[in-house]
């Protein structure tokens, strides 16, 4: 085994030096024939580091989400559906994208101030999800987390959005931390470029916005970005909501007070379309941008592993979609689903081809769950899907899944072992050599990464993925504790 991972290093090292040209590009608009009244709206509901057993929809017996499980209801959960990667920044990029975000070079997460340098995020080159319904006269916003370039050439006004309040880091303060009057930086609030005050809990503020922009919308079909910041850390949350948790001896106080207010804000948006007669003809997809974190106490149960990570737990989060004027409610699907498939389902919405306003590596997923072919529930948006970012990486096979790390690989068979327990690699060497070929052959479509995560990072990420697989615990989670145990090994 050792020998074949050889041969994936060495052709890893070939990529980074030819560094691969990306040769895809996007066709020529078409035209839409529908009216504007026909038009659906839609909006993307994604959170942060969520974890998959973290609403009361997927069976949480400690998270109750009433609100965003009344949405679920109406519509359709995918028990199988991942990010196309295991970190926030990364994952942001391939759902904007529809493509793997390997084929623009964006692999890992941003370093942390991007702000002069136009090199760092969704190159403008780019054409985004926000593109394709700004140029099908869609009013679009985006709000919350943006995590995709600060630089002025690659803000959300930039890339397809007509309105954009939120912040361009990866994480802030849920509270008014910040002053506008130091200018626009990664993590003050700024609406479009302009930085702006704001009072209160950040969740709550960022459900205002997304009412106003329907309320601004409410006569013309919109497509909105909502990616409030939770439940990413930092751990805050309403003072009242964590006492009364703690008054109940909740297990997880801090994560269960920012989980309410997520799940009231999704709630008083979703009323704000009943009030307005928009609900039926609104496409909301649900999703967290990875599994959730192991520093912020999710519960990403019966899956192996967490955010960082390419077990199960690091890529499968909760999904669903609701659209209740085309698709049945109440409706579970468990075929293979990327995030990826957002795109090319936008574009079906849309009226477009598959394919037809750029080359891509989604699947239109309505097929699947507006057919009334008893057999298309039984079918699989995907044959397979890959992961990779530093020394990692992993692939699906339908339910099959090897995993690579550093000099590690281990297969396991999903059908039987979903928390990824048992590892069956010397019992499969043909399976494995197989999988780790076409593993090899998608890395090597792509060019050279244009950044990489710290070195740091790099081991800190083997150790977790090692430690799970000896079951042992991990030597080191962070760069810190790793300069610590490498002091005491001198």
């Amino acid at each position: 085994m050792k020998k074949s991972f050889k041969l994936f290093t060495s052709l890893i090292s070939l990529a980074i030096m030819s560094g691969c040209a990306d040769s895809s590009s996007h066709a020529s608009l078409q035209t839409s024939d529908k009216t504007s009244s026909s038009k659906p709206n839609v909006i993307v509901m994604i959170v942060d580091d969520a974890g998959y057993n973290d609403f009361s929809f997927m069976d949480s017996q400690e998270m109750q989400t009433p609100h965003i499980d009344q949405l679920a209801s109406q519509g359709v959960v995918f028990t199988d559906a991942h990010t196309s990667g295991t970190v926030c920044a990364p994952s942001r990029a391939g759902l904007m994208a529809g493509r793997y975000q390997h084929r623009f070079g964006f692999s890992g997460n941003l370093p942390g101030k991007t702000m002069s340098n136009p090199n760092l995020g969704i190159p403008a080159s780019e054409y985004t999800l926000a593109n394709l319904f700004q140029d099908n006269d869609y009013n679009t916003f985006a709000i919350g987390k943006w995590h995709l370039g600060a630089h002025e050439t690659l803000r959300p006004n930039v890339r397809g959005f007509d309105e954009f309040y939120g912040f361009l880091a990866g994480h802030r303060s849920y509270f008014p931390t910040y002053d506008p009057s130091e200018g626009i930086h990664e993590r003050v609030v700024v609406e479009n470029n302009q930085p702006v005050e704001f009072e209160g809990y950040l969740t709550d503020v960022l459900a205002d916005k997304a009412i106003d922009y329907i309320e601004q919308s409410k006569d013309e079909p919109f497509f909105m970005y909502y990616a409030p910041l939770a439940v990413h850390g930092p751990m805050h949350a309403k003072k009242e909501m964590i006492a009364k948790y703690k008054k109940q001896n909740h297990p997880r106080p801090i994560l269960a007070a920012m989980t309410e207010s997520l799940d009231d804000s999704v709630g008083r948006i979703s009323q704000k379309l009943r009030e307005e007669n928009l609900m039926d003809n609104t496409v909301i997809i649900f999703l967290s941008d990875n599994g959730g974190g192991n520093y912020n106490n999710t519960n990403n149960f019966p899956l192996n592993g967490y955010k960082g990570l390419k077990f199960e737990g690091g890529h499968r989060v909760p999904f669903f979609i609701s659209w209740p004027e085309k698709v049945n409610g109440g409706e579970i699907f468990n075929g293979l689903t990327s995030a990826l498939d957002i795109y090319a389902t936008s574009e079906a919405i849309l009226g477009f081809d598959p394919q037809a306003t750029k080359a891509h590596d989604g699947v239109n997923l309505l097929p699947f769950i507006r057919s009334t072919d008893v057999n298309a529930s039984n079918q699989t948006p995907h044959e397979k899907l890959f992961w990779q970012k530093d020394n990692n990486a992993s692939m699906r096979d339908g339910d099959n899944k090897l995993v690579v790390v550093g000099e590690r690989i281990a297969l396991f068979d999903l059908s039987v072992d979903i928390g990824e327990s048992n590892d069956i690699s010397k019992q499969h060497p043909a399976r494995v050599a197989r999988m780790l070929k076409e593993l090899q052959n998608w890395y090597l479509q792509f060019p050279q990464p244009r950044w990489k995560e710290s070195n740091e990072w790099a081991q800190v990420t083997v150790e977790k993925h090692l430690a799970i697989l000896e079951t042992r615990k991990a030597k080191f989670k962070t760069p810190e504790q790793l300069r610590k145990y490498l002091s005491t090994r001198k």
